[in-house]
């Protein structure tokens, strides 16, 4: 092979190589690949099989020039380690998956700074649509998503102001009913165990609504234990070692995830605690992981996979448009006793 030849074999495939190789005409290739026309169905298979073997991929950047979008969807998360965002990207994509919009990820580790730099590098591509978790987010960021011209889906949270259309639960309220359940199940001496919160505002939120809630009983929080980065089992067996070391009298340990809490109710079974008796657990998200611990653990289901899906939905509808309809969709988490929070008499 000459080098001349070595260089067209590595040249970007074109329109008119799919057109060779099908046997019909460039304009005709176009109709097909962008699904536009009319084209019998053996000429769209032909034109189809001979892409695929080619392995060619249209350049819709040169197509998105006149409408200035590509079919692609930012989505923004604060994390992947968190089990609880893999569930909403697949309700995202699970709707996506029946449209031409492709959603594409990006992670912010819970840090404003990394969050405004990763939309403004994916709303540089000018997607159809922004998917972004939480309704907290620094100036910067704030401006991008108004003046972006394109739907734009917070999700996960509804206690704030979004700047379009927003899918989620009342944080503070998820924080009041489990307060509720615990106080009316007989617990008095109760202890938070959780994230450092000033970056999580969902946490925030919910510890909030729990501290509200104990306090109209005349109760407080005995005793905290806080963590730094991704919530784990070994997290919440040293965590929960810790303070019931410290605090061996606590009756009730409230975790603001699951994952600790799992790691906290086997620190508890392997330590021989009664648990409901002589102490209670219990987390948040309702995880479907932990369905096979030795014990379930009591928490409320966060409506995850419902979220993904209600934004995907709301950016489907819109494409296009210069916003996402204001939709404010507020879905009800559901308190689950599971076998760590039982009824008992009151101190």
């Amino acid at each position: 092979m000459t080098r001349n030849q070595s260089a067209n074999a590595n040249r970007p495939l074109t329109l008119r190589d799919v057109s060779e190789a099908s046997g019909v005409s460039e304009m005709t290739v176009s109709r097909v690949l962008r699904n536009r026309g009319d084209v019998s169905e053996a000429t769209r298979t032909r034109v189809l099989e001979a892409a695929k073997t080619l392995g060619y991929v249209p350049n819709k950047i040169a197509g998105a020039l006149a409408s200035q979008r590509v079919n692609l969807v930012a989505v923004i998360v604060p994390s992947l380690g968190n089990l609880v965002f893999p569930e909403v990207l697949a309700g995202i994509t699970e709707v996506l998956d029946e449209t031409p919009l492709q959603p594409v990820f990006g992670v912010t580790n819970y840090e404003p700074d990394r969050e405004e730099k990763v939309l403004y590098e994916m709303l540089s591509w000018r997607p159809s649509g922004v998917i972004i978790a939480g309704l907290e987010h620094n100036e910067a960021a704030r401006a991008m998503l108004k003046n972006a011209g394109i739907p734009i889906v917070e999700i996960m949270d509804s206690d704030g102001d979004p700047v379009d259309a927003m899918v989620g639960i009342s944080h503070r309220r998820a924080g009041r009913q489990m307060a509720q359940a615990i106080v009316e199940a007989g617990y008095r001496r109760i202890g938070f165990l959780g994230t450092k919160m000033p970056l999580d505002h969902r946490a925030r939120k919910r510890f909030e609504g729990f501290t509200e809630a104990m306090a109209k009983e005349g109760l407080e929080i005995v005793d905290q234990e806080f963590y730094d980065g991704g919530s784990a089992l070994v997290k919440g067996r040293e965590m929960t070692q810790a303070i019931l070391s410290r605090t061996p009298d606590l009756d009730f340990l409230y975790y603001s995830n699951d994952m600790i809490g799992a790691g906290g109710l086997l620190y508890c079974l392997d330590q021989g605690i009664d648990v409901p008796g002589q102490i209670g657990l219990a987390g948040f998200n309702g995880l479907r992981l932990l369905d096979g611990l030795p014990r379930k653990l009591a928490t409320m289901d966060a409506c995850r996979a419902e979220i993904g899906r209600e934004a995907a939905r709301i950016i489907a509808e819109h494409a296009g448009d210069e916003a996402g309809g204001g939709e404010r969709i507020v879905l009800k988490p559901k308190l689950q006793l599971g076998d760590t929070l039982k009824r008992r008499t009151a101190r």
